[in-house]
This record gives C-alpha cells, structure tokens and sequence, in this order.
C-alpha cells in the first residue's frame, strides 16, 4: 500500500502482492539489495511477498541515515531516525550530555543531544554507537541540524587513553603515518580518503563523458613495459613441484605490471578510445617523499593520432575536469587540507585551472636550465634526463602554470616512442607534464607503428623475441596511436599540497616497509 496524493493505490495479481504508485524515482529490492530494474511507465515499484521497498539512494532501514544525509536536511524534522557512527566529541554537562558522531559520509559530525536519563556509561571518544532519535533545528550558529536521542546504545568499546590521537590535538600527517591500522580514524585522513574517492569517480567520469571504454588490464604479466628492469617477479611461495624442477608458475617469468599501456596498446586493433585505472608496481630501492612501491595509475590510449597536440589536449582536460569535479563534489574536505595542512595551496590550483599549460621542447627546457643562476645538484645536459630538480625549476620559469616538455632525446626514451627521424639531435615523439611542486606528473609518446622502425629498435634492445607479438600488432590494421599515463598519487599531491605521498594512498608501500 501507498498514499499519493491522499490517495491509497494498491492492486493484487496472481504471483504478486502490490504495485505501489508513488512517484518516477522509487525502486524495489530483493533482500538488502538495490536491484533498479526499469518500471513500467507510472509503476514506481513492483513487490513481491516478502520484499520491501528501498527509498531513493537508500536501500536499507527506512529510518537510518547517513550523517552527511542528516545534515543536509534530506530527512523531515521531528522524523524518527537511526544513526550509527564513532564519537569524535563528548561533553557532558549537569543536565544533558553532548555527542558529535561521524560515519565517515562527511567531515562534519552530527551533534546528539541525550538526556541524563539515557545511560551513557562507557561512550567515550572513538566508541562506536548506535543513536535513535528525532532531528530537529539547532539552536546553535555553528550547525543547523541535531539529533534529539531517545535511545543509545554502545556498539564498540574505546580505550581513549591507549587510542594514539586524541580528542583536541590537531595531528600531523607524519606523525598519523605510523598508525596505517588506526589514522582513517582521523579528520585529515578521512578527508583524504573521500577526496581519492571521488578523484577515481571524476577521471572514470571524463572517459566515460569522452567516448572512452575502461579496460581492465592484468596485475601479473610477463611484459616490462619501461624496460628498466625494476620489477617484481613472481613465484610461488611453497615448495611446490614446479619450483623444485627449476619451472615457472606460468611457464614464462611473470612480473607485478609496471604499466598496462602494452595492454591499452592491443586494444588499439579495434577500439578508438580506451583506458584503465589501477595499481603498478616498481620496485624501486627509494624512500623518498615522491616514490612507492605500488601506487596507482591512470592510462590512456588514442587511435588515429599522429600529433602529439592531441595527447596533450587530453592529458590537460582530464587534469582541470577532474580537478572541477572534485572541489565541487568535496568543498569542505579539500578546504581542509588548503587551509590546515597548505596554506595558499587554494591559489596555486586556481591558477592551474584558469591557464592554459605551457609547451617547451626539451631542447628549450635545457638551454633555460644551463642560462639560469640557480645551482642543480646534476648538471644540466643535452641526451640527459630531467631530474626533479630541474623539473621544479621549469614549471617556476613558466610562472608556476603546469608546463609540458616534449620531443625527448631517442637514446632516453622506451622502445615504444615514435621516431622523429630528425637531425643532428635525434628525438622521439614522446611527453612530459610537469606542475608545481611534484615535478612530472604525466608521462606519455606517440608510439611507433612503422614496423621497420620498430623491430630495428627492439632489435637494438635485445627484445626481439620478446615483443614479437608487439611486432605483429603491426601487421594486422595497425593504426598510428598514441597515449599516456598518469600518477593518481601524485595528482592528489598536486591538487592538495601535500609534500609526502605516502600521506595520500590508504597503505603505503615502499622499500623495507610493508604495514598490514
């Protein structure tokens, strides 16, 4: 049964039990979980006996909110809900007692106001709870809404003396790194985790608004994408037979993916468009604050390109539309981080968005490096690579806007990059995008689709016999194709000024630390 309208609409057939007229968005559930089927046109839901009917974005208890939910003013004032959620404030006073509750849905909590007659007993900061009640107007500037408890019950013990954050201490990242099992309990690392959140969401909505299709490429692969040979082989960990006869797993080495680009790449034989986001691994000896054993990346491939204007356009339009996305989909927890963790950082995105990204060639970018005052650490040369150094020193030439840097010395780059075929420097097709205060975010080439070219090159690599189903990608309606890849860590460095990136990935890992 339903009412609309002041009416009560209800019909029983054979095998059903009601259909409910009750506005275009409603869906029905099986269990607990939201099926969305589509409805007959004026049927906002369809119930079988036993099955009940889940409300807009809410398939669960009808009465149980999110706090972010709560907050918004989405529930009737004076309505009875449930809460559930950890206690990040408590004060008691003589008459009444207040608890902040959070849920992890938003960085503001919801004040619970409980009266001396509900037992509190044992609710102390970090306890989980459980809180019914009614939400009312607040009387307080400072919020609009709070929750009337007419019951509270204590879920989760918390020994708030042993927990290692307490209730007014304002953290830093350094110091919560130490606890990876306990910091998402943290105002600043719970931001960071709904701001990685919803960066995923905006790079998977640009290629999806773009025409692109995601495509999952594998973890295990017996390609070395970079070709600098700093990867993770795999075997098994027992003593099996395989390994006691000197055999691999799969009957060829296999390695943790550096890169699925090789993987986008056979893609490029019938789809126009893809790209994938997921997790790589180097196992590169550093510690440093720009470099990790396993992080994730973002990876794009074009078909029918021969310019590299057109990789850059898209590496530059990902970056401001995600960067959009995300200050409008998260105000409050990005402010957090402007304003706490670095100050004037707010400026600094703001100018990445409204100026177009500059263009150097690398021969440009050394010749400004050998013609300023400043004094590198490496020396700046011609067929040499960029070190950070010098990367953070262009993007500040350039008036600290992103600047990308293309048309890489041949001898420097992968067996992949296209050939430029010029003189007397010899150069390949290939793209970085530096921006301020991480260096290069954005790598990416033209690839080589000439076949002669490229079986000289991974000839003059060792890797023929490798690659030579790369080779033969070539053979069968090869299209000449570009693409690139970009660091999601490091993308959250950027946008959010933080200095360390293992302050911006749930569990680190690097060299001679693996927590969890």
């Amino acid at each position: 049964r339903a009412e609309s309208g002041g009416q009560t609409h209800a019909r029983t057939e054979s095998g059903w039990s009601e259909w409910l007229l009750w506005g275009p968005k409603l869906m029905w559930s099986r269990g607990s979980r939201l099926l969305g089927l589509p409805l007959p046109p004026g049927v906002s839901a369809i119930l079988r006996r036993g099955e009940s009917l889940c409300l807009p974005n809410s398939c669960r208890n009808d009465s149980r909110l999110k706090v972010v939910e709560a907050l918004s003013g989405a529930a009737v004032e004076e309505q009875e809900v449930q809460i559930q959620g950890w206690v990040r404030a408590v004060r008691v006073q003589k008459e009444i007692t207040f608890l902040n509750i959070n849920d992890g849905s938003s960085l503001q909590s919801l004040q619970i106001v409980a009266r001396p007659d509900l037992n509190i007993s044992g609710i102390t900061f970090g306890s989980a709870v459980e809180i019914w009640g009614k939400l009312v107007q607040s009387p307080h500037k400072k919020q609009s809404i709070e929750l009337l408890a007419d019951k509270i019950r204590l879920v989760g013990a918390c020994n708030s003396v042993d927990l290692p954050f307490k209730i007014k201490e304002r953290h830093s990242l350094e110091y919560i790194r130490q606890f990876p099992h306990l910091r998402c309990k943290t105002n600043v690392f719970s931001s960071l985790l709904r701001i990685r959140s919803e960066a995923s969401a905006a790079f998977h909505s640009f290629f999806k608004d773009n025409g692109f299709v995601h495509i999952h490429t594998p973890i295990i692969t017996s390609n070395d994408c970079e070709g600098a040979g700093e990867i993770f082989q795999i075997e098994p960990a027992g003593k099996t037979a395989e390994k006691q006869n000197n055999a691999h797993f799969f009957d060829v080495p296999s390695f943790l993916t550096v890169s699925g680009q090789l993987h986008l790449e056979v893609m490029m034989g019938a789809f126009t468009e893809v790209y994938t986001l997921g997790p790589t691994f180097r196992a590169e000896n550093s510690q440093t604050r720009r470099h990790l054993a396993e992080f994730y990346m973002v990876e794009a491939e074009l078909a029918f390109t021969e310019s590299l204007k057109d990789i850059m356009e898209v590496m530059e339009n990902l970056f401001k539309s995600a960067t959009s996305f995300i200050l409008s989909k998260s105000p409050d927890d990005v402010e957090l981080f402007h304003k706490y963790v670095a100050p004037g950082q707010k400026g600094r995105v703001e100018q990445m968005l409204k100026n177009s990204f500059q263009v150097l060639s690398y021969t440009e970018a050394i010749d400004i490096l050998k013609r300023s005052m400043e004094t590198f650490k490496y020396e700046p040369k011609w067929g040499c690579d960029l070190q950070t150094e010098h990367e953070n020193y262009l993007v500040k030439h350039c008036g600290n806007i992103p600047v990308f840097v293309v048309n890489y010395p041949y001898d420097i780059k992968p067996f992949y990059a296209r050939d430029n075929q010029d003189g007397p420097q010899h150069t390949v097709a290939a793209v970085d995008l530096l921006v301020p205060g991480i260096g290069e975010l954005c790598g990416g080439s033209l690839r080589e689709e000439r076949l002669d070219l490229l079986q000289s090159r991974l000839k003059q690599h060792g890797l023929k016999d490798t690659y030579q189903w790369y080779e033969e990608l070539r053979q069968f309606g090869s299209v000449p194709h570009g693409g690139f890849g970009l660091g999601f860590e490091r993308y959250l460095q950027c946008i959010l000024g933080v200095e360390n990136i293992k302050d911006v990935i749930p569990f680190p890992r690097f060299s001679h630390s693996c927590l969890l």
